[in-house]
């Protein structure tokens, strides 16, 4: 079965509509088929950065290339520069369209990136966690961004899962090692009591199914065959993964989002796989449908999980059909089985 078969109605004529332009124009570009020099691609993404989420975000910016308060940009949540920029990516804004973002991957490569390699919510390694690191790397590379540093954060992400030349948390003489947030392999981390963390593995898994395969060096594809065992050792849709403090899954798991920051639903889980040549795998086949049923008769999916009121724009009404979410769907299922 093909994607398009998957759909229940024109989803693509839907999300091609105008009234979204950023939708729009990820639509023409990643399901549609238009070339990048198309004239409708290439009005859609100049209407992109003119008007909503986009050019709202911008808007924010300070001239250096900061939000809210200058540093490394972790808090506050969620208008800080760190989340600017994983918003700024997911809306689908481009380096080529708004020098501003040009400026805005450079100060936080300076701000919030370790000589090591390690994206930092304070300045130093022991601020590095999985999401954070996965998120950014994801985000930059979305945006555009190629600087040479970026290919530093993610050899550090792929050491950090295989744990191939990273020291223990109680070598202090080194700052290749593990700290109390990202405290060992696997995705392991403080914030689920030591275990490994899906929601921060994701991001990594995501991060790393966008990299350009010229930059997949043998040690990050070792780090990504460990990933997909981890995410694939039980089936993704029950989400049978470490819950440090509780007995069962977080809720959210199965709450499909827009836009995703350091919760993790299932289908950020089908992206990351999918893109990473997994589409096809029989484990991922439940998670699969399950992200198919989620859309209505007329082949929309509703937006279960927003941060209304905690970032420059909104995204729609909770529990509605929701283009955001649709389009996080349809190309996920037009990765997996073209």
């Amino acid at each position: 079965m093909t994607w398009r078969e998957l759909l229940k109605g024109d989803t693509l004529s839907w999300l091609s509509e105008t009234d979204i332009p950023a939708v729009r124009y990820q639509a023409l570009r990643d399901l549609a088929g238009l070339a990048p020099d198309d004239p409708q691609v290439v009005e859609a993404q100049a209407q992109a950065h003119r008007c909503g989420p986009i050019a709202e975000t911008l808007e924010a910016m300070q001239s250096p290339g900061y939000w809210e308060s200058p540093g490394p940009g972790y808090l506050p949540k969620y208008r800080s520069t760190v989340w600017a920029l994983i918003l700024l990516a997911q809306a689908g804004a481009q380096i080529e369209a708004d020098a501003r973002l040009e400026r805005a991957c450079q100060y936080i490569l300076h701000e919030a990136l370790t000589p090591a390699g390690q994206f930092s919510s304070n300045g130093a390694p022991g601020g590095t966690v999985d999401c954070l690191q996965g998120n950014l790397c994801a985000a930059l590379l979305a945006l555009g961004c190629r600087d040479a540093r970026l290919q530093l954060a993610f050899e550090w992400m792929a050491r950090s899962v295989t744990g191939e030349g990273v020291a223990s948390m109680g070598s202090k003489d080194t700052t290749l090692r593990y700290y109390a947030g990202k405290c060992g392999p696997f995705f392991a981390c403080g914030a689920n009591n030591k275990l490994a963390c899906a929601w921060g593995g994701a991001k990594v898994m995501w991060a790393f199914s966008l990299l350009p395969p010229n930059w997949r060096s043998p040690l990050i594809e070792r780090a990504i065959q460990a990933g997909v065992d981890f995410f694939l050792a039980g089936d993704p849709a029950d989400a049978p993964y470490p819950n440090g403090w509780t007995d069962k899954p977080s809720g959210n798991w199965w709450k499909f989002g827009f836009p995703v920051f350091y919760i993790t639903d299932l289908l950020q889980i089908v992206e990351g796989l999918a893109g990473l040549g997994c589409g096809g795998e029989p484990r991922l086949a439940h998670a699969l449908r399950v992200v198919a049923d989620k859309q209505d008769a007329q082949g929309r999916w509703p937006l279960e999980y927003d941060y209304k009121g905690k970032t420059w724009s909104n995204f729609g009404e909770k529990n509605k059909a929701n283009k955001w979410v649709s389009l996080r769907a349809v190309r996920a299922l037009k990765t997996a089985l073209p």
